[in-house]
Order: structure tokens, then sequence, then C-alpha cells
């Protein structure tokens, strides 16, 4: 859900007026306006005190610009605290999935990009793993995409209960999510994936009363000393998710080389 950034009433209005009118105008309009109520509060205070030297002159046109000042920083400081609640929103959906809360894709593979660089440069450990829901299209089409949506927030929560502060999990696009593992050895990233199919199987949702299963099927990818790019390590992931699918999905697979033999596998 979008927070709403709440707008001072008299904003929209006044920003308005300003576009129709164009800066230059704006700005010499604003002066005369100013000019005008310094003068009219000035008369207005001389008149109702019935004198008019010089000191009390000074008194008025000091009234006049604290008053003036007063509603001005008033006007300001709405205008910065709504500016500021407007770059944090905007700072947050740039880089958030609105629907999950999740890193969203782009600021996903900013933050591995640079991760996966210091585990080549420093020869550490580091997996990546891709997460699909299995027959997610069949259903939205038989309990609507409102069900959908919700079962995609459940699956992102469940899926990051049990990582680490470290590890980065997104929604990587439609029912897909990746999760990079820093500091991460295959053993170790198989065991990840396990638990979060294991948690996601054992989920006990249902929409409107009726019971909907629900399992996840999983690609593990981790890096080696011949992977050039990071795309390397995706494309792994990716084809172990493929293999995942093909074996009947609700189960967990790995690209070749990650343990012995051609593949390794975890199966329900």
């Amino acid at each position: 859900m979008h927070e709403p950034l709440d707008l001072p009433a008299w904003l929209p209005p006044l920003r308005s007026a300003l576009r129709r009118l164009g800066p230059r105008p704006a700005h010499w309009l604003f002066c005369a306006f100013i000019t005008l109520v310094c003068v009219a509060l000035s008369q207005l205070v001389v008149s109702l005190l019935g004198r008019g030297d010089r000191p009390t002159a000074a008194l008025i046109a000091a009234l006049c610009g604290l008053s003036l000042a007063a509603v001005l920083s008033t006007c300001v400081l709405a205008l910065l605290a709504h500016l500021d609640r407007a770059l944090r929103f905007t700072a947050r959906y740039a880089t958030r999935d609105s629907l999950t809360g999740l890193c969203n894709r782009r600021q996903f593979l900013s933050l591995v990009e640079r991760e996966w660089s210091l585990a080549r440069r420093y020869q550490t450990p580091c997996a990546l793993v891709l997460i699909d829901i299995d027959h997610f299209k069949r259903i939205n089409e038989a309990f609507g995409h409102a069900c959908g949506d919700m079962l995609l927030r459940q699956v992102a929560e469940v899926s990051g209960e049990t990582l680490r502060q470290a590890d980065v999990l997104c929604r990587y696009g439609g029912e897909e999510f990746m999760l990079f593992l820093p500091h991460t050895d295959p053993l170790g990233a198989l065991d990840v994936a396990e638990r979060i199919r294991e948690r996601v199987l054992a989920m006990d949702f249902a929409w409107n009363g009726h019971p909907v299963p629900v399992s996840v099927s999983i690609g593990v990818a981790v890096l080696k000393s011949g992977h050039v790019g990071l795309d390397d390590l995706l494309n792994e992931a990716d084809e172990a998710l493929h293999l995942a699918k093909a074996e009947g999905r609700n189960c967990v697979r790995a690209g070749p080389g990650l343990l012995p033999g051609t593949f390794s596998a975890l199966q329900a």
C-alpha cells in the first residue's frame, strides 16, 4: 500500500495558480501582494491608534513584518515537511516492491552486483536462490488477483523469516523471488532453499474459506571460478529452477558441479 503524502490543503490550488502565471509574473505578484498587505496593516493600525508619529510607524512596521514572517514561515515549514515526506516516499518506492515490501529488481541487482564483486575479489563463497510459486497463474484464474496478491505477500514473509541480516531477498518479477546469500557455501545454500520450500508448503493459506495448496520450485547456484559476470550466476540459477519445474515442482534443484554428480537435488 502507498502511504499518503498528506498535502497541505492550500498547496494544490496555489500550485495550479503559479503554473498558470509562470515564474516571473508570480514573483512580482507575490512582491506586490506582500507590499500591499504591509501598507494595509500599517494604515489600519495607525487609524485604530489615531497616531502617526515616527516611533509608532516603526512599531507598526515591525509588527506587520513579524506577522507576515510568522505566516510565511508556517507556509515554508509546511512545504519543507511535505518535500521531506515526498523524498522519503520516492526513495522507498524507487527501491521497494510496493506489494511485498521487499527490494525490487533494480535495487536487488545493484546490491548483489557489489556483493558479488567483493566475493570474487576475496574468494568468499556466495549463492543465488531463485524461487517460483508453483501454478500461480492457476491460482489467479481460480480465485482472482486479490488472492494472488495476498499469496505473494505471505510467501515473501515466510521466505524471509529465517534469513540473516546480510541476506538479500527481492521480488524478482511476477511470482518469482530471488535470494542472495553472501558467505554461504553450497550445502548452506541448499539448506536455506529447502527450509524455504518446507515453510511455504506448510503454509495454511486459504481464500474465502477455501484452502489453497501452495508450493514453490527453487533453483540454486553458487559462485564459481569460471563465472565472468553476475549474469553467469543468474543464468545458472534459472537453469536449476527450470529443472525443478521439469521434475515435478515442489523441489530444490542446483546447477551442475555444485555437489558431486550432474545435478544436486533435494526432493520432498
